[in-house]
């Protein structure tokens, strides 16, 4: 999948991990964070997924 064409399913993917985060109290203050990490780790593991 190429992440930067795929914008809607980032959006999407954000969404997600945003309410995940907060069904499980993280704190809000630290939650970009967290869900920009997220995203990172699911790009490295979409492109290390393709030469498989």
């Amino acid at each position: 999948m190429d992440w930067n064409l795929k914008e809607s399913v980032r959006a999407a993917m954000r969404a997600k991990i945003r309410r995940l985060l907060a069904k499980y109290d993280y704190p809000p203050d630290r939650s970009e964070k967290a869900v920009e990490l997220v995203l990172e780790q699911a790009e490295l593991f979409a492109v290390d997924g393709e030469g498989a």
